[in-house]
């Protein structure tokens, strides 16, 4: 819930969005996102949910409405202050965008590179997430040898070690087994209960329904709000999210207090 003294990280107000002379893909959306919170996306494909991730990771702006971003008008934001913004959000594409020439660890280890880390905080760090989601092995391993399940966890530890203030996944389950995807979802709901923001596009309604966060529906580029059940069945089940190590715990945690 976000109220009018406290905006939220993110607001639509009566968003439409088209590209060039076509149709509206994206029509009257109006929602906010409560700084810390955590959302669904869901919807038919091409009912518009990557646009609506692209709007979130400033790849596009809005043709009509009102987009505000960490309480800033995207409107307004001049071509030089993007980066700046864009480095806020991360970002987990559905096609993974690794670099075929780097390894597992430098594709994850990129960010922080680019960001001046140490390289004890980076090997540290790096080895420590690609072990939690089950690329211990693979580290030296480059993208074309892994299996699309494999690259698809390499780009969400490197969205992940980024530290985003919001977290924006699209399909991140997509292409791996039921047992996986809900530890990738825990890696997700482990990051949120840190403070960051996250928002994952899915068409697994079953997932969805099971871990009972709200759900942001697109129907015809129109959007509806639902909240599909309550996470307290994992809790009745005995299911709790596996936790990270210190380390990455601690780096993640540097970022969003």
């Amino acid at each position: 819930m976000t109220t009018a003294a406290d905006p939220g990280i993110v607001r639509f107000e009566s968003v439409g969005l088209r590209y060039g002379l076509g149709p509206e893909v994206l029509r009257d959306v109006t929602f906010a996102l409560a700084e810390g919170s955590f959302h669904f996306l869901t919807g038919e494909s091409g009912a518009g949910k990557s646009s609506l991730l692209k709007l979130l990771y400033l790849a596009l702006k809005p043709t009509r409405g009102v987009m505000t971003l960490f309480g800033r008008d995207v409107a307004s934001v001049s071509r030089a202050a993007l980066p700046a913004l864009r480095r806020q959000v991360g970002v987990v594409f559905q096609e993974y965008r690794l670099l075929p020439h780097l390894s597992a660890f430098d594709n994850v280890a990129l960010p922080l590179r680019i960001a001046g880390a140490r390289e004890s905080e980076i090997a540290r760090n790096v080895a420590e997430l690609l072990a939690w989601v089950g690329l211990k092995d693979q580290m030296k391993a480059r993208p074309s040898t892994l299996s699309g399940g494999q690259q698809q966890r390499v780009a969400i530890a490197r969205a992940v070690i980024g530290r985003p203030k919001l977290l924006l996944a699209d399909e991140p389950t997509g292409n791996v087994d039921d047992r996986m995807a809900l530890r990738l979802m825990h890696l997700f709901e482990e990051l949120n209960r840190l403070g960051t923001t996250v928002v994952v596009a899915t068409h697994n309604i079953a997932l969805v329904e099971r871990l009972g966060h709200v759900r942001l529906h697109l129907d015809g580029g129109q959007l509806s709000t639902d909240t599909p059940g309550s996470a307290a069945s994992r809790a009745a089940a005995g299911e709790s999210p596996r936790p990270m190590g210190k380390a990455a715990r601690e780096w993640i945690l540097k970022g969003v207090s």
